[in-house]
């Protein structure tokens, strides 16, 4: 879609403005979050809510003055009788607060399935399993990495944020599915001696972060000669003693955890996820410091934005990257070109000239940039983006 294209315009309610990079569900514009965030949240409230009501879903999360407090996330839900959290998975039955579809932390809603090696993990290009890198503590090959071998990509059900993008928002259908137990998981682990990494992803992990935990720690128990990674996707707003849990796992193991960094403006992040990210860089940088520096060679921890048509642009960009350049300029950093999703369907693909401002705009600060899912661009490889 050509940005010059008016045909295919949305207009921004409140100051007005026509263009093709403002989505006809927000009907806000970026400039104008930015400008006037309460009257943009307020109209993202309204979208978001009506996004929620055909999955059976909380509109926001809840806030009964004799609530329990979950505690598991920073949404920080304080749920009352019969109620729901935000991410669809805990209730309160009886004063207590419970699972909706597990027995406890020792049970899981999840899809999991073998993916071979090299993988699209957004951390292939400098992880062991991809390049060899940590060779022979965390990998097989030191030329081909864990070539031969698979991923077991987790597909985690349930999330605490309400991207109006979602590229597998089939993670909020959470009705009849059959949970999996910490030993069932774990044993599978065990027995196909073919499976090199485990990879959490979602959804999110992060309303599930207590079985992850119980279920990587078995699965590595059962495996001790075995190069076993655990690694995590997340948006990083686990509490803060959870997400260090995790962490942990992938440092001792070689794996790493991937914070997607959706944008940096909290403000900008209610209005397209409907949640506050300010936790994702607390933890972010809580991981650096407890685990970065003691695996250099071996990232612990990496960085990925989403580039969301006209939302977030090389200014969030600019901003994550300074971020993540204050801690250290060698943590790897990974682009995602957009592909029109759920509710933003009519925004078609990352312009290319706002993959190349992102793209400049990260080189200034950091050492270590990718680009993925280039293959939607009309460019063949990042060294074209280079060249422009």
């Amino acid at each position: 879609m050509a940005v010059d294209d008016y045909s295919k315009s949305s207009i921004c309610v409140i100051c007005g403005r026509s263009s093709v990079l403002i989505a006809k569900a927000l009907q806000v514009c970026v400039d104008c979050v930015r400008s006037e965030p309460e009257k943009a949240k307020e109209i993202a409230l309204q979208t978001h809510a009506e996004s929620r009501i055909q999955y059976g879903l909380p509109e926001r999360p809840p806030r009964s003055p004799d609530g329990k407090l979950c505690g598991i996330c920073s949404n920080a839900c304080k749920i009352g009788e019969g109620e729901r959290g935000f991410c669809g998975l805990k209730t309160v039955k009886d004063g207590k607060l419970v699972d909706v579809y597990t027995r406890g932390s020792n049970e899981g809603l999840l899809h999991a399935y073998l993916d071979p090696h090299p993988t699209n993990c957004c951390s292939t290009w400098f992880c062991p399993a991809g390049t060899g890198v940590g060779y022979p503590d965390y990998c097989f090959s030191p030329e081909r990495g864990d070539r031969g071998y698979f991923n077991y990509a987790v597909f985690m059900f349930g999330c605490n944020f309400n991207c109006l993008y979602c590229q597998n928002p089939s993670h909020k259908r959470l009705e009849g599915i059959s949970p999996v137990t910490v030993e069932e998981f774990s044993e599978t682990i065990r027995q196909n001696k073919k499976i090199s990494c485990i990879c959490y992803f979602g959804g999110d992990p992060t309303p599930q972060l207590p079985f992850t935990l119980k279920a990587s720690r078995l699965s590595l128990e059962k495996c001790p000669d075995r190069k076993l990674k655990i690694c995590y996707e997340t948006n990083g707003t686990g509490n803060s003693s959870l997400v260090k849990r995790a962490a942990e796992l992938c440092f001792v193991s070689g794996g790493n955890i991937k914070f997607d960094l959706k944008c940096f403006d909290p403000n900008l992040s209610y209005v397209l996820s409907g949640a506050d990210n300010s936790q994702t860089y607390e933890n972010f940088r809580m991981v650096y410091e407890e685990f970065y520096e003691e695996r250099k060679d071996v990232p612990v921890l990496t960085g990925v934005t989403l580039l969301v048509p006209g939302y977030v642009d090389e200014r969030e960009v600019e901003n994550i990257v300074k971020f993540i350049a204050d801690l250290n300029p060698d943590i790897p950093y990974s682009f995602l070109v957009f592909h029109p999703q759920l509710f933003f369907l009519d925004m078609g693909i990352t312009p290319l000239e706002q993959v190349k401002k992102c793209y400049q705009t990260a080189k200034k600060y950091l050492n270590r940039v990718k680009v993925g899912n280039i293959h939607l661009l009309p460019i063949k490889s990042q060294k074209d983006l280079e060249k422009e």
